[in-house]
């Protein structure tokens, strides 16, 4: 199948991860096994990818993403069941540089558990913590980010171009016109008496 078959997830920093995730204070994502193993760069893609976790738990999100955060259908369907290992068949995935799987969990107390996992296959993959980090290097040097500010990568955007302006056309029309000016009070002392 590919290097590293099973490997234990690890919590990404702030700094290495550009999508910030709240603290696993359970400790249950540095104890979970995941398949493909992180950071792993695999001979061919994948056909599956599973999850294996200490205990049983409601897993919540599972999502497959590419490198420029486009989703690739995986099919997930929230399943109340509590299981310690998932496993989801994966269709063929088009060339990318890497992909991430994001999860989410529901572990003891109902505490909500976030982690992920990345990848890479093919015979001129490199790790993705290599991308990314270089990635990263690149988006500094071209803000120009220091320690007191941080740039974040926006969503990629659809421009569309030679297209007419909708119109809209109100449900009534207020037509304002000016009034005459009321009739001026007469002064009471030119009234007769």
């Amino acid at each position: 199948m590919g290097i590293g078959f099973w490997h234990t997830a690890a919590a990404q920093s702030l700094q290495d991860d550009l999508y910030h995730q709240d603290e696993d204070v359970t400790g249950i994502s540095f104890e979970t096994e995941t398949s493909p193993a992180d950071d792993s760069v695999l001979v061919e893609a994948p056909e599956q990818m599973s999850l294996q976790f200490p205990y049983g738990v409601r897993l919540v999100k599972l999502t497959l993403r590419n490198e420029l955060r486009d989703w690739v259908d995986i099919s997930f369907r929230y399943d109340p069941r509590i299981q310690e290992r998932f496993l989801w068949q994966i269709p063929q995935l088009n060339t990318a540089t890497y992909f991430t799987a994001d999860w989410a969990i529901l572990a003891e107390n109902d505490r909500l558990v976030r982690g992920s996992f990345s990848f890479s296959f093919g015979p001129n993959a490199e790790a993705p913590s290599v991308t990314k980090a270089a990635e990263a290097l690149l988006i500094d040097s071209r803000n120009g980010n220091t320690s007191n500010t941080r740039f974040v990568t926006p969503p990629r955007t659809n421009i569309i171009i030679n297209q007419d302006r909708r119109s809209y056309d109100p449900p009534f029309t207020i037509k304002l016109e000016d009034q005459e000016p009321a009739e001026q009070v007469r002064d009471s002392s030119a009234a007769p008496r």
